[in-house]
């Protein structure tokens, strides 16, 4: 082994001194015994430096405690956040990448469909998708994250100069092609796919993770016990069925279970159904349908699902740029449980 040295006899130790002596910054002197191996110095030898004792008892030491992700309650690497708008329709799923999201948001769009915002930053797929385009609520509802990246397909003209104003990191097709690719497997428009390692990189100023206003940590008391929750949209429902085996909610979306690619059946560990108000925007989509905008500003009640059981809530966000908040009817703080969150922004 290089470096090991063989047991010493008696008379070498005579010799080392004498060589210590008379031929300082000599890296060697041999005696009857066979030699031993020989270092090669990195830099010329110089005078040592006096050498401070080393104390018998090494000082303690304290190890950082381990942080924990503000959106999932989780211990997590501080990271980038990444959303990306997902598309909902029958003919997108099942999804791919949905399962790693720290957070998903669901929203109504055109036709009272909807389609998923999910936000990204405890650990990353390779692939999300499929990608579709951005709507003026993401503005809003982005705003107390910082300044995250947007990944999104594209979006009307008239949205692009309030998508550039808006505190976002965007990435599109346009201007970061390679974080995209087209899947052959699906038609167009439901085969572009996110490679979120990519997105990143084009997206250098993206802010960390930072609390939102969300609350981790053991159950609240009272509650209803609760088998399954359906949220409903004009044109799509959701229903969330209790499964103690994956300790977490089984999603359906139209009656079908949903699933993602890479990792299964969906089973978020808390879900939200937040009632908000659901009004017109100023904006249309390509078919002349006025696009809806979900107010989370603001306060209401809400239904929290968590270890089987639903709780009645209210949260309330009242600054635009501040996190929500969600408690009990009482005011108390009501905690999530630790893992994914589904928020469903359904229509008071």
């Amino acid at each position: 082994m290089p470096g090991a040295r063989g047991p010493r006899r008696p008379g070498r130790v005579l010799t080392a001194l004498l060589c210590a002596v008379t031929a300082a910054g000599l890296y060697g002197c041999s005696d009857s015994g066979p030699p031993e191996p020989t270092p090669t110095p990195t830099r010329a030898p110089t005078t040592a430096a006096p050498t401070t004792p080393v104390p018998s008892t090494p000082p303690p030491t304290t190890s950082a405690p381990r942080a924990l992700s503000p959106f999932t309650g989780l211990p997590a690497r501080a990271g980038p956040v990444l959303a990306v708008k997902i598309d909902n329709a029958a003919a997108a799923r099942p999804h791919t990448g949905l399962g790693a999201a720290d957070l998903v948001y669901v929203e109504q769009v055109e036709g009272g469909v909807t389609r998923l915002l999910a936000v990204y930053s405890s650990r990353l797929p390779d692939s999300v998708g499929p990608v579709r385009s951005a709507r003026e609520s993401d503005i809003s509802l982005l705003r107390p994250f910082g300044r995250p990246a947007l990944a999104y397909s594209g979006a009307q003209s008239k949205l692009t100069p309030l998508l550039e104003a808006a505190p976002l990191d965007l990435v599109s097709p346009a201007d970061a092609p390679r974080a995209f690719r087209r899947s052959s497997d699906r038609p167009a428009p439901y085969n572009l796919y996110l490679r979120p390692e990519r997105a990143l990189a084009a997206a250098p100023d993206a802010s960390d993770a930072r609390p939102i206003g969300l609350r981790f940590g053991a159950a609240p008391a009272g509650g209803t016990p609760t088998a399954s929750e359906t949220a409903r949209f004009p044109a799509a429902r959701y229903t969330f069925t209790w499964s103690a085996a994956d300790r977490g909610w089984r999603v359906a979306i139209d009656g079908r279970a949903a699933t993602s690619t890479d990792s299964g059946p969906l089973t978020p560990a808390t879900v939200v159904v937040q009632r908000v108000t659901i009004r017109s925007s100023d904006f249309r989509d390509v078919t002349g349908a006025v696009s809806p905008y979900t107010v989370t500003t603001g306060s209401g009640t809400a239904t929290v699902l968590r270890d089987g059981r639903a709780y009645e809530a209210r949260w309330s966000r009242p600054d635009p740029a501040g996190g929500t908040s969600f408690t009990t009817p009482d005011g108390r703080p009501l905690a999530f449980a630790p893992g994914q969150v589904w928020i469903v922004l359904a229509p008071r």
